[in-house]
């Protein structure tokens, strides 16, 4: 695989990561990395933290914010939007708003876990919200299995990690889920535009796979029509036939294609390094993004 020097996609404490964001940046620039950004979800409060670490580790550090959005033609999406305007009263206030949907959502999910006979540690989730975190699904499955009364219940379960909370609980379907209802991704893209950014649709083809591209085609296209300026075409769970299948619809569509990693931390299984993803020799089109 031939590794890139970009990595568009990174998460800090701000949202789900294990870092603070100038360790993000440093752990990307030892890995590599020459133009990075650091998208928490909902959140740009880590962006001023890595763009002072730019300068101090060599890299070029894109403005950027993963914002969660709403279709009802299919399951949510993750939107990108980079070279964000980070102190745009309008982004902020939005996002705000955003974050306390994702926490009145994540305390509707906890009361159906607890009728459901879990237990969960909330004291957790409150200290996630009080360090200015974006609470979502995977702080509560991690709030369920820290919570010692689950334990038996736990390993009954064959729960090994976040991820398998989420499969089997809170994922849509679930006993535990409650969907989202704002924004949708017409109003996200707005958001992004009016801030002063570029949209990119993050990671079309994860956790959706192959046998939903006439979905993810059909929904490119309305996308695009909407404003939607790129798609994260290259993606470290993309194989290379989903790649060059997102690829052409970026050029037909002409769209700008990204890529990344989706750097979580260390100890995060898939998402644990930089430059973990390949661009299959097709041409990148990062336009205005790419800023080195």
């Amino acid at each position: 695989m031939s590794r890139p020097t970009f990595d568009l996609q990174s998460h800090s404490i701000h949202s789900d990561g294990e870092f603070r964001p100038r360790d993000v940046v440093r752990l990307a620039a030892e890995d590599g990395v020459e133009l990075f950004a650091l998208s928490d979800h909902d959140n740009i409060g880590g962006v001023a933290e890595a763009l002072a670490a730019a300068e101090e580790f060599g890299l070029a550090v894109v403005p950027a914010v993963e914002i969660t959005a709403v279709d009802d033609q299919q399951d949510d999406i993750h939107l990108l939007g980079y070279l964000v305007d980070p102190s745009d009263a309008g982004l902020l206030n939005r996002l705000e708003g955003a974050r306390q949907e994702r926490l009145r959502r994540s305390h509707f999910m906890a009361e159906k876990l607890e009728r459901a006979g879990w237990s969960i540690d909330l004291e957790f989730l409150r200290l996630v919200e009080a360090e200015g975190g974006a609470v979502g699904r995977p702080h509560l499955a991690e709030a369920l299995l820290r919570d010692p009364e689950n334990a038996q219940r736990v390993a009954e379960a064959g729960f090994t990690n976040v991820g398998d909370v989420i499969e089997v609980l809170i994922s849509r379907g679930k006993e535990g889920f409650v969907a989202r209802e704002t924004p949708t991704v017409e109003e996200a893209i707005n958001w992004v535009h009016d801030a002063g950014g570029l949209a990119v649709y993050a990671h079309p083809m994860f956790p959706r796979g192959e046998f939903e591209r006439q979905r993810i085609e059909a929904a490119l296209t309305r996308y695009s029509a909407a404003g939607l300026d790129g798609v994260e075409c290259f993606y470290t769970t993309h194989t290379e036939d989903e790649t060059r299948f997102l690829h052409g619809l970026a050029a037909q569509l002409d769209l700008l294609t990204t890529g990344s990693a989706d750097f979580h931390g260390l100890d995060h299984g898939r998402f644990s390094s930089f430059r973990n993803f390949d661009t299959y020799d097709l041409e990148v089109n990062l336009g205005p993004i790419d800023i080195r």
